[in-house]
């Protein structure tokens, strides 16, 4: 399971925002400048370090895709006909999936809304380089709501299914259910667990660009999830 790497350690010898004569001297007068530009810079190398560990997990979906098409073309032996015959039946999707599916979508612009509300502290401190203090946002809080209500929406709809006798080994189909949904429903997990630090880093004493850091880098992963979630969701739809 891919998840971000919580604790974010910011060098204390670089300068931070909002704060004069920390960190290396300025050069020109342009020390919010200079502040804002290595802000950008460890936020770059922050999301290319996710972008790399979010790549096997891509990779395992689409592993996982191949072998849903594939097994849907595929025949068991039948020992009564003595012939292959098709045994995938179509299953029918919990309609629980829809309002999940609005819980994600919805999460992930909350979080982007937060996301974006620190990423506007950052510049404001670094043009005034006044010591700033992001004030208390409900995004973050609200988007841990979600993200929950999904996770608990798709164990409801496991035991819907439950419920109707459909289980992991009742069909290849459901199979693919369980392993899609239940694979997606680990790694969101995570971006709970992400988030719920992020939540705390962003109420706590740390400075603002670490704050700011590690929202972005969980929203990153968040949005991320939400997408894939979005294509799971269609496959099993389009091709069940």
């Amino acid at each position: 399971m891919a998840t971000l790497t919580p604790p974010i350690a910011l060098d204390e010898r670089e300068p931070r925002l909002g704060e004069r004569g920390a960190g290396r001297p300025p050069q020109g007068g342009d020390e919010g400048g200079l502040a804002l530009a290595d802000f950008r810079r460890r936020l770059r190398r922050y999301r290319i370090g996710l972008m790399a560990g979010l790549t096997p997990v891509l990779m395992l979906f689409v592993a996982f895709t191949s072998a849903y098409i594939v097994r849907q073309n595929l025949g068991t032996w039948d020992d009564a006909t003595k012939a292959y015959a098709l045994d995938w039946r179509a299953l029918s999707l919990p309609s629980l999936l829809w309002l999940n599916t609005a819980l994600l979508l919805v999460s992930s612009v909350t979080l982007e809304l937060g996301r974006r509300s620190l990423a506007a502290q950052v510049a404001a401190a670094s043009r005034s380089m006044v010591p700033a203090r992001a004030p208390r946002s409900p995004w973050l809080g609200l988007t841990l709501v979600l993200g929950a209500g999904f996770l608990l929406g798709q164990w409801l709809a496991w035991r819907g299914l439950e419920a109707q006798g459909v289980y992991i080994a009742s069909n290849p189909s459901s199979s693919f259910f369980y392993l899609l949904t239940g694979t997606h429903a680990v790694h969101l997990l995570g971006g709970v667990l992400a988030l719920l630090y992020a939540a705390l880093t962003a109420l706590g004493t740390a400075p603002l660009a670490r704050r700011a850091i590690v929202v972005d880098v969980t929203s990153w992963y968040w949005h991320f999830m939400a997408l894939l979630w979005v294509y799971i969701f269609a496959l099993l739809h389009v091709l069940r």
